[in-house]
């Protein structure tokens, strides 16, 4: 009401009383603005109770466990009044700006500097002195911590409802924890307040680094669960004596065996969940971006608008980088865990091969090979069928953990290698089963593997020379 009757009598004041006036007649205005302004507010505080709802969040946060826990869906319909409130006062003030900035350019065209830095004072008091202002901060400062509880409550619920469907890579509470988080962002960014936009992003990053990456952390603490083949060669009768106990019972109890396939399957759910918190937080960045700059551009914010929220996506993208390095740690628990020990032993028989061998033997080999199809069966059966890997891992992970694989084999391979004598047609067998080597794992990983393999490719062209010189 107010802003239509300053367009309608702005050309009224233009004309009788010439430019630059209209700042004398919009502070008037604003202290009718700022009557009905407490009027509204006051009536808002007392229907919604606000300010007891406020302490009880403020008491909630501080007792984790107070008996008078606020349910966060209670304040939903409130948070969201608020921020409507608020985002219509930005663009009363906005407009106020404007049109009081524009008049004073015309009545200041021919006006010392002087005089033009006075009147900007005077707009600054204004705007950010009227009652208008002061209640708006005010509920927005309440608002941050109120959407704060409410973020951090139902990601809780979120983490404590998590539920995994079979054939799913991912777990239910990534969707919901993100769902959240954009949905309080989001909020935030409908109120029109910079530093309301920016005061919940921070609180964001700080709940997904903090209390989100803790809980997958400790899942993936847990640790991948060794098999019974791997029990079995480590010497470990632990799973043989609850057999002979069972058999003695009359019957055979697989609920061992099945608390360690959900053990080993919530290992590469929570990899997989990393992998996709990472990419959603670089998704979330990408799209706050554009939607700040759009904010921006309609003249919302002041000089440092830009610079605030360049500094907290920045720290968007830093958490997002924690997620990757979390992951990496995970994989790399699960190659030394699930991997090294079942490989090592099979590069290990390669030593069992004679490679100091005749035409006799070289023949013989290539008729029955003595190491490298059954060192390939072995792997092939160990990523697809054991551990279940292709299927329960995204394509991306499945990879990485395949580039850990050939690296570790390429090390471990090399080390044998130095252990053996080779006749010269026993560096002709060894070039053949590298080949076939690298064959195979190049079909099972979209990453270039050559170069994992250099040195004992070029170890192989060594032994194949009739002499060194």
């Amino acid at each position: 009401g107010i802003a239509r009757i300053v367009e309608t009598h702005q050309p009224i004041v233009e004309t009788y009383y010439g430019p630059g006036r209209l700042y004398t007649l919009i502070k008037h205005l604003q202290v009718e603005c700022d009557r009905q302004v407490e009027k509204v507010v006051d009536k808002f505080i007392k229907e919604r109770d606000y300010h007891r709802q406020f302490q009880q969040v403020q008491n909630s946060m501080i007792r984790s466990a107070s008996a008078e826990k606020i349910e966060p869906r209670e304040l939903d319909p409130i948070l969201t009044e608020v921020t409507l409130m608020n985002a219509r006062s930005e663009l009363y003030l906005r407009f106020i700006k404007r049109r009081i900035i524009s008049d004073f350019e015309v009545g200041d065209s021919m006006a010392s500097e002087e005089v033009k830095q006075e009147h900007q004072k005077y707009l600054d008091k204004l705007l950010n002195n009227c009652l208008l202002s002061r209640t708006m901060q005010e509920l927005i400062g309440y608002y941050i911590t109120m959407e704060e509880y409410f973020m951090r409550e139902t990601v809780n619920k979120a983490v404590a409802m998590d539920s995994y469907e079979k054939g799913q890579l991912t777990s239910s509470m990534v969707d919901d924890v993100f769902y959240i988080v954009k949905k309080c962002i989001g909020r935030a960014l409908s109120s029109s307040s910079i530093d309301c936009l920016c005061a919940m992003i921070n609180h964001s990053t700080t709940e997904l680094e903090s209390d989100f990456r803790e809980v997958l952390y400790n899942k993936l603490k847990q640790g991948f669960p060794a098999t019974t083949f791997q029990d079995f060669q480590r010497g470990v009768t632990s799973a043989v004596n609850i057999m002979h106990s069972s058999l003695q019972q009359g019957k055979f109890d697989t609920k061992g065996i099945e608390s360690t396939d959900e053990a080993k399957q919530s290992f590469l759910v929570t990899l997989n969940n990393v992998e996709v918190c990472s990419e959603n937080i670089m998704t979330l960045k990408k799209t706050l971006e554009s939607d700040c700059s759009k904010l921006l551009g309609q003249g919302f914010g002041g000089e440092q608008a830009q610079a605030k929220i360049d500094s907290c996506l920045s720290d968007m993208a830093a958490v997002s980088n924690k997620f990757r390095d979390l992951l990496q740690e995970g994989l790399n628990e699960l190659n030394s865990t699930a991997i090294k020990p079942q490989v090592k032993p099979w590069i290990n028989l390669f030593l069992s091969v004679s490679h100091n061998i005749e035409e006799e033997e070289f023949s013989d080999y290539e008729a029955n090979d003595p190491w490298v199809q059954q060192f390939i069966v072995n792997l092939e059966q160990q990523m697809t069928f054991c551990f279940c890997f292709q299927a329960g891992l995204s394509p991306v992970i499945y990879d990485t953990l395949t580039g850990l694989m050939t690296s570790l084999i390429a090390i471990e391979l090399e080390k044998v290698l130095l252990k053996s004598t080779f006749s010269r047609l026993g560096g002709l067998q060894f070039d053949k089963e590298l080949r076939s080597l690298i064959a195979y794992l190049t079909t099972v990983t979209t990453w270039t593997i050559r170069d994992k393999f250099a040195r004992l490719s070029q170890m192989a062209t060594i032994l194949n020379l009739e002499r060194v010189s």
